[in-house]
């Protein structure tokens, strides 16, 4: 898989949201690219001591978030408006300040209002599996997609 960094998802990110947005002082600022596999994207991060549980490694709750944000922008990445439903988390080894990782996201199956993604955080420096996701999202209604498409992303023509 190669991932593409020329230009970022077009995203809003003046807004709270902790994983996305930049207004959030305390959040991760996440940003979000595409790769060469149309239902993947990926996100790098570099982990700080801001988000630390145990002595040198990153806070289980914040890998879950990663995880999930990772993959809920599988989905937005394709003006698919979804919350997630269930999230089944494996924690493979710890997840190191200071140590840049990659967030990848994919859409593995969509099944009407039900979608599966699977997301996975990467060692930049020797593609290391650190933890995995699966998780089941359902689509929100019309009208919530509508105003959320118009909150978060950016319309392509502008």
């Amino acid at each position: 898989m190669e991932f593409l960094q020329e230009q970022p998802i077009r995203a809003v990110n003046e807004h709270n949201c902790f994983g996305c947005g930049a207004l959030n002082p305390a959040g991760l600022h996440l940003q979000f690219y595409k790769t060469d596999e149309p239902n993947t994207i990926w996100s790098p991060w570099t982990p700080t001591a801001s988000f630390e549980g145990y002595g040198g490694m990153i806070h289980g709750g914040i890998i879950c978030t990663l995880l999930d944000e990772i993959m809920t922008w599988a989905l937005y990445s394709h003006s698919i408006w979804a919350v997630t439903a269930k999230m089944q988390t494996s924690f493979r080894k710890p997840v190191e300040i200071g140590k840049p990782v990659r967030l990848i996201g994919t859409v593995v199956r969509t099944r009407g209002r039900i979608l599966e993604l699977h997301g996975e955080i990467r060692l930049v420096a020797d593609n290391t599996l650190l933890a995995e996701a699966d998780a089941t999202f359902i689509k929100v209604p019309e009208d919530q997609a509508t105003a959320w498409t118009e909150r978060y992303l950016i319309d392509s023509g502008s």
